[in-house]
């Protein structure tokens, strides 16, 4: 609701200077443009995000996910102390984890929900920070992107890529473990 208001107040002021400096021909063409090139921008990633998920319900059905989530346990359980003895909520923490990790913020999506429903407190906020600094080995989405913008090899940037995730996971997990030291 409050982003409503601010976008329909961001959309007023732009019309409204868009009308005193004289350029709401631009302004309107710039919007149409924009618009289409969105569309397209959707339409040439549509396909990638369908194909990595593909290759994430077919790892799941295969056991390979399984099998991630059997290597992410002992991780999880340092992570998410108090999600210890439910198997639910570290089976959504795997299966979350194991998505982002290849790339797949889409897939990642309904076991990052179904874990949240399941946690509280540090658990929670551990869950919010590794899932929003997510960790990729394979960044499939952005190399999509970058393949539909006109990139040679959308996946030369995977180096980058992994020393920030590295970066932005530590930096989060040292920040939750310092904002709850006195939960334990």
């Amino acid at each position: 609701m409050v982003m409503s208001y601010i976008l329909a107040g961001m959309f007023a002021i732009s019309a409204v200077f868009a009308l005193l400096t004289g350029s709401a021909q631009e302004a309107s063409a710039a919007a149409i443009t924009g618009a289409g090139d969105a569309v397209a921008l959707v339409i040439s990633i549509t396909g990638a995000i369908c194909f990595w998920s593909g290759v994430m319900e077919v790892m799941e059905q295969s056991g390979l996910a399984g099998g991630l989530s059997r290597i992410l346990r002992p991780i999880i359980k340092f992570l998410f102390p108090g999600a210890k003895n439910d198997d639910a909520a570290g089976k959504a923490i795997a299966e979350n984890m194991s998505a982002n990790l290849l790339g797949l913020g889409n897939a990642a999506t309904p076991a990052g929900l179904r874990a949240a429903q399941r946690l509280k407190g540090r658990d929670l906020a551990m869950l919010i920070v590794i899932n929003s600094a997510s960790m990729q080995l394979l960044p499939t989405t952005i190399a999509a992107i970058r393949q539909s913008a006109g990139a040679a090899n959308g996946f030369d940037i995977i180096i980058p890529v992994w020393i920030a995730s590295i970066c932005s996971v530590t930096a989060g997990v040292i920040a939750v473990r310092l904002l709850y030291r006195k939960d334990g």
